[in-house]
């Protein structure tokens, strides 16, 4: 299975560097010259590409790959998602931290075990993470906080929740 770990937001400069908005926790781990990363392209289909060199630019990396030798090319990477193979995640070690890709697809039950939804992905927001929720064919947002979300069980496939009266609404 892959994981995103970043977009592809447009080229920079002329000689094939990009810059990447980053969407992991482990950037240094993610971006290190020399790891490979899956590019799905806008029109779906998926190359390979080696990273050769990685620096900051703000909130965002300036990024080179072995296989994007110009701007050309690097322009054809826009809106690019950058894909990581999960087995090669470290496990986390804190009991409350979890991957994304743990997370989408379990079933959103309340406490008194009612299901709600599906968690189609987590929203990274300045604000803290969200749950976004598939709650008959409506999106939903839930704040991703012990208050609201006390219990996730990975092996059990769900996420209970304890929302707030109007959450759900």
């Amino acid at each position: 299975m892959d994981v995103v770990v970043g977009r592809v937001a447009k080229a920079h400069g002329i000689r094939g560097e990009l810059a990447v908005d980053v969407r992991t926790d482990s950037p240094e781990q993610r971006f290190a010259p020399g790891a490979v990363v899956a590019a799905r392209l806008r029109d779906g289909s998926s190359r390979p590409l080696t990273l050769a060199t990685i620096r900051s630019h703000g909130e965002r990396l300036l990024v080179t790959f072995d296989e994007v030798p110009d701007r050309t090319v690097a322009e054809s990477l826009r809106g690019a998602l950058l894909l990581a193979d999960t087995d090669a995640l470290p496990p986390t070690e804190d009991p409350d931290e979890f991957y994304d890709h743990e997370l989408e697809g379990l079933s959103a039950v309340l406490v008194d075990g009612s299901t709600v939804g599906t968690v189609r992905e987590v929203v990274h927001s300045p604000a803290g993470e969200l749950l976004a929720l598939d709650v008959a064919g409506r999106e939903v947002l839930v704040p991703f906080v012990r208050e609201i979300v006390p219990e996730v069980d990975i092996v059990g496939r769900r996420v209970v929740l304890d929302p707030p009266e109007g959450l759900l609404d």
